[in-house]
């Protein structure tokens, strides 16, 4: 009996081309997936001057729309039939579909025309918040008819317990080493032959798109031509079954809901506090100055990245010894010591501390995903061993239903605990304006409208501090430091008065340089907005990691029970060949 398991362990070892391919299809879930989720959302609010609460509420509809199509889309995969099996098909056209919605959703329409059909600024807010809620929609659709059959098809590819958790090991592997650089998709946008002179971010991100699509549309079609369906023989001879009956089959399943609400209980407490992770580096760490955040969030996030990649060969080395359930436990208690040591390492006199709790973090979450991932295959071999039927759609649908629907709530609350913690954005894009000003004539410091150019920007300085003057008496606690930058931003508007074109090139440049260096510190955020954004941030996670402790320890499919199923399940198989 140990003789033929152990050639059953064989059999089902994968080979590298599937190992490498599965692994790819990690870009879309674990990288494209959240840089829509953080990126529209903070250039949104800081570039484009959108309301962090209304941003919150367009974040949560395609959120709650993609929750809702999630099911639908696993029990459509688990019933279609074609010559190419019943995966493969969705990773094709889910993978084109995601590139060009990617580029899309960055080319908001701007321009005189489009200001002329909403002239207010008003209405052109309204116009770009609706633009970008049917964009997300689209993107998120795409996403989701990508990585629900993906899923599935990882579930299948292989019976052995940890096998699969090798198999979505790499899958975390590529997805983090690609995730290596979106950080810097942030930096890239900031870069002026990307941007423009005057440009910002979002005009920035128009371009930086096309290098995304230029790699996932061949990636797609390497997918379909490469993976193969080992389960696609025997799922063709199963009858198709009803929508309802297998929604039930999975929530019926108790270690399945016991699973799924260790992962969503803790992903929650993250997605709260998602946008605040962006916000910290650039308005605590560095005082608003957004280029030298942005160089922080690169660097964090390649740090993230490298650390996520090494956590996979210790992840598939412990979780054999100890067993999922408890290296899901380690897992926890990593993140949890990662949230705590950030009281520390929050440092604005010692920035690059930052990296301590993001390689903590960086490990526990790949432990925690991973072994989620792969142990919702597991609970299918136990669905399989008591119905007899096989259905990884509906499984890894329904699993992502309840942490997408959760993140849809995060992504409201997320906003709201933006507004909560009293972020002023308007005062954030008015200086971003004045900044762009600046920098457009540093670019370009001779030539006939130079003047002109001059008197705007004096102009946006006198208005930013017509604005920063004004809420001195509404602030309570912060008057003082909107006093401050109001003073400041009156010494920019003299500093831009007393210039004039006719001076040469190099001085004109010279003195821009000196007041757009001045500007960077109209950006900072008053001391308790600051405060209060690091004790959610922090806090928030720590009492989902609680929770998510608490659910796991009910969670009964332990390693001896997965290796009985798996036992059983090749007898079961073995038995017609016998015959």
């Amino acid at each position: 009996m140990g003789s033929a398991a152990a050639q059953h362990t064989i059999s089902d070892r994968l080979p590298l081309s599937q190992l490498a391919a599965y692994g790819a299809g990690g870009i879309i879930p674990i990288a494209l997936f959240n840089i829509a989720g953080i990126l529209v959302g903070l250039m949104g609010n800081i570039s484009l001057g959108l309301s962090a609460f209304w941003l919150g509420v367009v974040l949560i509809i395609p959120r709650l729309w993609d929750a809702i199509v999630d099911p639908v889309i696993g029990h459509v995969s688990d019933n279609t039939r074609t010559r190419w099996g019943r995966r493969r098909p969705f990773l094709l056209v889910g993978g084109i579909l995601v590139a060009v919605f990617f580029v899309v959703m960055w080319w908001i329409p701007k321009g005189e025309t489009v200001r002329a059909w909403f002239p207010t600024e008003a209405g052109y807010q309204w116009f770009q918040l609706g633009y970008i809620l049917v964009m997300l929609t689209l993107f998120f659709t795409s996403v989701t008819l990508f990585e629900i059959p993906h899923g599935a098809l990882g579930a299948e590819l292989t019976n052995d317990s940890h096998q699969r958790t090798r198999l979505f090991s790499a899958k975390s592997f590529v997805g983090n080493l690609f995730a290596m650089s979106t950080p810097w998709l942030f930096v890239l946008a900031n870069m002026e032959v990307f941007k423009g002179p005057g440009g910002n971010e979002a005009d920035g991100m128009r371009y930086v798109s096309l290098l995304v699509f230029a790699i996932v549309v061949p990636l797609s079609f390497w997918w379909f031509f490469t993976l193969r369906e080992p389960g696609f023989e025997k799922a063709a001879q199963q009858e198709k079954s009803p929508f309802w009956q297998d929604m039930k089959r999975t929530i019926r399943n108790r270690n399945f809901i016991r699973l799924t609400l260790t992962i969503f209980t803790l992903a929650m407490g993250f997605n709260f506090v998602q946008l605040l992770g962006s916000y910290i580096p650039i308005f605590y760490v560095f005082g608003g100055d957004k280029a030298a955040g942005a160089r922080l969030l690169g660097i964090n996030g390649t740090v993230w990245a490298i650390a996520g990649l090494l956590a996979v060969f210790p992840l598939d080395w412990i979780s054999p010894r100890l067993g999922k359930r408890n290296t899901l436990i380690v897992a926890i208690l990593l993140i949890a010591l990662a949230q705590l040591s950030k009281v520390v390492c929050y440092n604005p006199a010692y920035p690059y501390l930052i990296v301590i709790p993001t390689t903590l973090l960086s490990c526990g979450m790949l432990f925690f995903f991973t072994l989620g991932a792969s142990m919702v295959g597991d609970i299918c071999d136990e669905d399989e061993l008591q119905t007899g039927y096989r259905a990884e759609g509906s499984y890894y649908s329904v699993f992502w239903w309840f942490i997408k629907m959760g993140t849809a709530l995060a992504s409201l609350i997320s906003g709201a605990l933006i507004v909560l913690t009293m972020f002023d954005e308007t005062q954030v894009t008015k200086v971003d304006k004045l900044q762009g000003e600046v920098r457009a004539l540093i670019a370009q410091p001779s030539g006939g409208d130079v003047q002109a150019k001059l008197d705007k920007a004096t102009k946006n300085a006198a208005e930013l501090r017509t604005y920063l003057a004004g809420k001195v008496a509404t602030a309570g606690k912060s008057a003082e430091h909107y006093r401050s930058l109001a003073h400041t931003s009156g010494e920019v508007e003299t500093q831009l008065s007393k210039l004039r074109a006719s001076a040469s090139g190099d001085s004109l440049k010279q003195q821009l340089t000196a007041v757009e260096k001045t500007t960077v510190a109209l950006t900072k955020q008053p001391p308790y907005t600051l405060t209060l954004m690091r004790i959610v941030e922090i806090g928030l996670p720590l009492i989902a990691c609680l929770a998510s402790l608490l659910f796991v320890l009910g969670y009964a499919l332990t390693e001896a029970r997965s290796r009985e199923i798996k036992d059983e399940l090749a007898r079961r198989h073995a038995e017609p060949a016998v015959v």
